[in-house]
């Protein structure tokens, strides 16, 4: 059976007020002033960005008590997951994190100034750098990673294994429309 909805369906406000939302709101003044469209879309739309929006917060406010942002989080995460070494060039992670080369540099000149990388001459090729994980920064995104899964597990936590499983089928069946 198809979950395809017809252009002419008409999205009803769940009855029990704690499970509408304010988006419901919105949905159903659409659909009071445009009775011949479909706002099912624009409500899950709506839900998808302000989730990313509030998550972003606290997990923003997790990374402060490490003292990282979002973006130098992402490159020592890159460098750890590799295993060890926990080697790179800035190519690499300018792929790996999808970056233009003066972005990575911006993020590498912070993170070598606070002792969590250090840029050393490739040995094969003198032309070349390594981005080498520092013991500082290996210590440091071991305990933000812990710190970080716990707030991702905190910011699924109303959803079951089943509803968690069938969210994340959905998300990557979307994001493959695009890459």
């Amino acid at each position: 059976m198809s979950n395809y909805l017809p252009p002419n369906h008409r999205t009803t406000i769940p009855a029990v007020s704690d499970v509408a939302d304010v988006i419901d709101s919105f949905i159903a003044q659409w659909e009071h002033e445009r009775p011949d469209l479909s706002f099912a879309a624009m409500g899950t739309i709506a839900r998808l960005g302000r989730f990313v929006a509030l998550a972003g917060r606290v997990i923003d406010e997790t990374l402060e008590t490490h003292d990282l942002r979002v973006p130098e989080f992402d490159v020592l995460a890159s460098l750890r997951r590799l295993g060890s070494p926990y080697v790179a060039t800035p190519s690499e992670l300018t792929r790996m994190l999808m970056l233009s080369p003066a972005g990575m540099t911006a993020r590498l000149d912070r993170l070598e100034r606070a002792g969590y990388v250090e840029r050393r001459s490739d040995p094969t090729d003198r032309r070349s750098v390594r981005v080498v994980l520092t013991a500082a920064g290996f210590d440091l995104i071991d305990a933000a990673v812990a710190d970080h899964l716990a707030t991702e597990e905190r910011l699924l936590g109303d959803l079951d294994a089943r509803e968690r499983v069938a969210l994340d089928a959905a998300l990557r069946s979307l994001v493959r429309q695009f890459e």
